[in-house]
């Protein structure tokens, strides 16, 4: 019951796509999945519209903050390369500068909409405060020059 429950609520609060959301673990095509609708699948949180605004859709719901916990989801700021941001879910953390995050639709090409596991992402931050990261970029094999700018993790539960 739980399930049909927050599947009618990914129907119902796909904000950030237009495509119709898939259950977590589904295969199909790519352009399956944008990053929201994935991480409101996996986390079961109940935050609306694109991925950098669920940093104020936060607030006060839930705790906030610039240290990586499994689990807790990153949030990236919208740029000209990220128009309407990212999220992710933090899997697991590597180190104080390093963890690895699972996400949707961080590639381009065949890779666009595709579920990523493991990913790893890098605090290149000059204060060590997960404020500007490097992504690895599966096309590439690699972590790429671009730094991404971002809020910071919010904490579930």
């Amino acid at each position: 019951m739980r399930w049909l429950m927050l599947l009618a609520l990914l129907a119902l609060a796909a904000c950030g796509t237009a495509r119709s959301p898939r259950t977590v673990g589904s295969s199909g095509p790519p352009g399956d999945w944008s990053c929201v609708p994935y991480v409101r699948a996996r986390t079961g949180l109940p935050i609306r519209g694109d991925a950098w605004e669920w940093w104020e859709g936060a607030a006060e719901r839930y705790g906030r903050g610039r240290s990586p916990r499994a689990g807790s989801v990153l949030v990236l700021m919208r740029t000209s390369r990220l128009p309407q941001g990212h999220v992710s879910v933090v899997s697991r953390v590597v180190s104080s500068r390093e963890i690895r995050v699972d996400h949707a639709n961080w590639a381009s090409g065949r890779g666009k909409g595709r579920v990523a596991r493991d990913q790893p992402v890098l605090d290149i931050s000059s204060g060590n405060d997960w404020s500007l990261l490097r992504v690895w970029y599966p096309p590439a094999n690699g972590y790429g020059t671009t730094g991404y700018p971002a809020y910071g993790f919010i904490h579930p539960g």
